[in-house]
């Protein structure tokens, strides 16, 4: 029974795990290395991930900067962000590549949410089928039906955790959107503002 809970909880672990690196993948905004883990370059003729073959910083809220440990491969990791199609495009000058992130618009912002509520939702679908797999298992072993009931319950209190566990890692995801499109607002009409104050003046 222990062993079954025990690799219960690792699996669920891992699915939110497996959340959050998703959930980093579709924030926007702003800048967010996490966005080219994925990103596997053709080195030497050997797909490497970018992560191992540049230093990839922050030097602005909305850029990134891709900096080649071996400056030979700046256009093969060029072209694997294209080809990546994260819906960025590199601007390659000979020794960095830039990223600059689009500013976070309302359409925008609802798509990123709704991309989000999409990979919370497969989460949850993913706790389940863990849940019913450790169900099964324990029903197979040769133990009192009351001990079964018990090994169920804990089994139900593991996802209930893992379920709460979820949804604030993706209601954060989408609050920060907000923020994101309220802080944009809000520098909008900042600047119209000091406009108006000028010509005035």
């Amino acid at each position: 029974m222990d062993n079954i809970l025990s690799e219960t909880e690792l699996r669920m672990t891992s699915s939110i795990e497996n959340l959050e690196k998703r959930l980093l993948n579709i924030r926007a905004g702003r800048a967010n290395p996490a966005i080219l883990d994925n990103i596997q370059v053709s080195y030497y003729g050997v797909d490497t991930p970018l992560i191992q073959l540049a230093v990839i910083s922050v030097p602005e809220a909305r850029q990134l900067c891709i900096k080649p440990f071996d400056k030979s491969t700046i256009n093969d990791i060029e072209k694997a962000i294209f080809e990546a199609n994260i819906g960025l495009t590199p601007n390659n000058n000979g020794e960095t590549i830039i990223l600059n992130i689009p500013a976070l618009t309302e359409e925008t912002r609802r798509e990123y949410v709704k991309q989000a509520k999409q990979v919370a939702e497969e989460t949850k679908i993913a706790l389940r089928n863990i849940r019913q797999d450790a169900n099964s298992d324990i029903k197979k072993l040769e133990i009192p039906e009351d001990e079964i009931k018990a090994g169920q319950d804990e089994v139900q209190e593991l996802i209930n955790k893992f379920n709460k566990k979820s949804f604030k890692i993706w209601r954060a995801v989408c609050f920060l959107s907000e923020y994101d499109i309220f802080f944009c607002l809000f520098n909008l009409i900042y600047t119209i503002f000091i406009f108006a104050v000028i010509v005035i003046w």
